[in-house]
């Protein structure tokens, strides 16, 4: 075949773009990826997951210095932030990471396209770079275009005074004053960042509760956890417009339900008011590709659009707009197209957030499970009665593990405390595997670790808990 006839095209580099790739590379198809940005990673590696992670890092060390060294006997004088240092090492760690990805892709023999990816025919794809265009041919493309930035009518982002997730990455100084509009993990998070480095944050939310996904009880909690922080929340408030003026931003909100409306004053507005599927200017109409009423593409349980050669995932089809999710998505896919049997458990797609005390989640909230009259067991067990949580001075929140009353096989978990993000793991591979609570007291757990507060909330179901 020649340098512009390939088995499979991926029009998109991120999770789920440069891992599809790889994998169907691995399969032995000849493979492209095309890619807008110059660097690879997509949004998640470029100014998403990964710088927004290399912040919270730094925000977190930064506070600790100033509050909870003098706990461990270390007494810090002239304490100073170095903005520039900090963002800049947030900026290395995302071009070293990109490298990475582009030595993976030299390692697979993936060819890789910098441009705009636009469907011309079901068997060719235009590459758009500038004024240059390349044509390629393909038997078969997998759309992996993810999300963009979703707005608000009558909000005009500039990156500068209003800004997105991206421009809350790179802000040049601290504001003395943050609106972050949206209470869900993107806004939390980023929020966290700049409360920490002193920024007087306020969270205002449509909703009368932050991320209304979330398990309400984890979600009470972790509102308590981040008002004492000094995270400031206005709940069930609509933001109708934002004028600049003076070098401030003046929010009109109202009551979500209607009412009397109010004037807010602050220096920067973070809108974080979640992500929509990229699918626009694909050229999915050249080929008839079916797409639902949020924009997203509609797939079939092998990840197949209406077009039976094009293939769709990641933050473009329903479901989750995660990373992980996306990459499970297209090695799933790419296993599929190659005649094997790629699956994906929506029932063990994690989510985290990566505040302080972290949140992660798996499987059914007690919500849910209430909603849908399932018979349940909840076992509980706090952070404040684990010993390596004591150690390490990180004592807020618990694990909660959900069972079936019958079967006690583990229907959801939901962690809120100290590297929650990493003991969901076990959680997630329990349900994988259909464990019940008693499998995971049963397990060893190392002493002293964090992982016995997972072993305790399962023993908790069984209504015999160790130490508490």
């Amino acid at each position: 075949m020649a340098d512009t006839d390939f088995d499979v095209i991926v029009i998109g580099g991120g999770p789920a773009g440069y891992v599809g790739a790889i994998r169907l590379s691995q399969l032995g198809f000849k493979t492209a990826c095309i890619e807008a940005r110059k660097t690879l990673g997509g949004t998640c590696l470029n100014v998403g997951c990964i710088p927004s992670k290399a912040l919270l890092q730094s925000s977190e060390l930064f506070e600790e210095a100033k509050h909870t060294f003098k706990n461990h006997g270390i007494s810090v004088s002239g304490l100073k932030l170095e903005l520039e240092q900090m963002l800049a090492r947030k900026d290395k760690v995302v071009n070293d990471l990109t490298k990475g990805i582009e030595g993976l892709f030299k390692k697979n023999k993936v060819a890789h396209f910098i441009g705009t990816g636009f469907i011309k025919s079901a068997n060719q794809v235009t590459v758009k770079d500038g004024k240059n265009e390349t044509i390629l041919n393909t038997k078969n493309i997998m759309i992996a275009t993810g999300s963009e930035v979703a707005t608000l009518p009558g909000i005009e982002i500039d990156e500068k005074q209003i800004v997105s997730s991206t421009g809350a990455l790179s802000l040049p100084k601290v504001p003395e004053s943050m609106i972050v509009i949206g209470g869900g993990y993107i806004g939390l998070e980023m929020g966290s960042v700049w409360r920490r480095l002193g920024s007087q944050v306020t969270v205002v939310e449509f909703l009368d509760k932050i991320v209304p996904t979330m398990d309400s009880e984890i979600g009470k909690l972790l509102h308590k956890e981040l008002e004492k922080q000094g995270m400031q929340f206005k709940l069930g408030t609509k933001v109708i417009s934002a004028e600049k003026k003076k070098g401030k931003v003046i929010l009109t909100v109202e009551p979500a339900q209607g009412g009397k409306q109010e004037k807010i004053e602050t220096e920067v507005v973070l809108v974080a008011v979640g992500r929509r599927p990229f699918t626009g200017n694909l050229g999915l109409e050249n080929v008839g590709i079916k797409t639902d009423k949020a924009g997203r593409i509609e797939v079939d349980d092998h990840f197949r659009t209406n077009v039976p050669n094009i293939y769709a995932v990641g933050d473009v089809i329903r479901g989750p707009m995660l990373a992980h999710k996306a990459e499970e998505e297209a090695v799933a896919a790419a296993e599929i197209m190659a005649g094997q049997a790629g699956h994906v458990n929506y029932d063990t797609i994690p989510g985290v957030i990566y505040t302080y005390p972290e949140v992660a989640s798996v499987g059914k909230t007690e919500d849910e499970l209430k909603a849908s009259g399932v018979s349940y067991k909840a076992g509980n067990f706090p952070f404040l009665a684990n010993s390596r949580a004591r150690a390490v001075d990180s004592t807020a929140g618990k694990v909660k593990i959900l069972a079936d009353a019958k079967t006690d096989r583990i229907l959801g978990a939901h962690i809120i405390g100290p590297d929650a993000g990493t003991l969901i793991a076990e959680l997630v591979a329990a349900i994988e595997f259909g464990a019940s609570s008693e499998d995971i007291a049963r397990v060893c757990h190392a002493h002293p670790t964090l992982n016995e507060a997972v072993k305790e909330a399962a023993l908790s179901v069984l209504g015999r808990t160790l130490n508490m």
